[in-house]
């Protein structure tokens, strides 16, 4: 693609790098902000900027925070020992959304998947492992995505902390085989974490 000027091509070029966007919408979302009110996009920009400047993660539960620690985990009225474990913040908005889920999250970053590289290393395990053994955990449910990946994951996951005085569930299966959790709506949810099951490694 022959482009007029290199300041928007280069515009495009970084347009493209997201997730979903090609080339061509990449063109169009750049044009649509040369097109708008300057103050608009200047006003983006400096969102843009602040969110990598100052967005921090919960020291805690590692979801995305203003503060070292979230508002979640220092909430005296949610169950501290009550702890879903998900794949990224996206799950913990979705979870969020529903407002029937009162205890507090531990956000993984991901998922154990060796075809990806990713091994659980890269995840944020230790800090869960840590909070078991300092006796924080009551009950911990297993939320992650109904795929191979999230089935291997909750299976490690279990297998590190089954030795601790902590019981294990995890949501009930209205959310179909294969589905990522922050597709379903609110109500399939709710049902999933109040229908729980318990979880042990028999099922493997």
């Amino acid at each position: 693609m022959n482009y007029p000027s290199k300041v928007l091509e280069r515009a495009v070029e970084e347009m493209a790098n997201l997730p979903g966007i090609g080339k061509r919408t990449a063109l169009r979302l750049v044009l649509h902000m040369l097109n708008r009110p300057k103050s608009q996009t200047v006003a983006l920009a400096e969102a843009l900027d602040k969110l990598v400047d100052e967005v921090k993660y919960c020291q805690k539960c590692h979801t995305i925070s203003d503060h070292d620690v979230c508002e979640i985990c220092i909430n005296p009225l949610r169950e501290q020992d009550l702890v879903c474990v998900v794949e990224d913040v996206r799950d913990v908005m979705a979870i969020e959304n529903t407002g029937q889920f009162k205890g507090t999250y531990h956000v993984l970053g991901g998922k154990i998947s060796p075809m990806e590289g990713v091994g659980p290393g890269q995840l944020n395990i230790n800090s869960l492992i840590n909070r078991a053994k300092n006796g924080e955990i009551r009950e911990i449910i297993f939320a992650l995505s109904s795929t191979m990946e999230g089935d291997t994951t909750v299976f490690y996951l279990y297998r590190q902390l089954k030795d601790y005085n902590i019981q294990f569930s995890t949501i009930a299966r209205g959310l179909g085989v294969g589905d990522e959790l922050e597709y379903a709506d609110e109500a399939t949810l709710v049902r999933s974490i109040q229908y729980r099951v318990p979880y042990s490694d028999q099922k493997f």
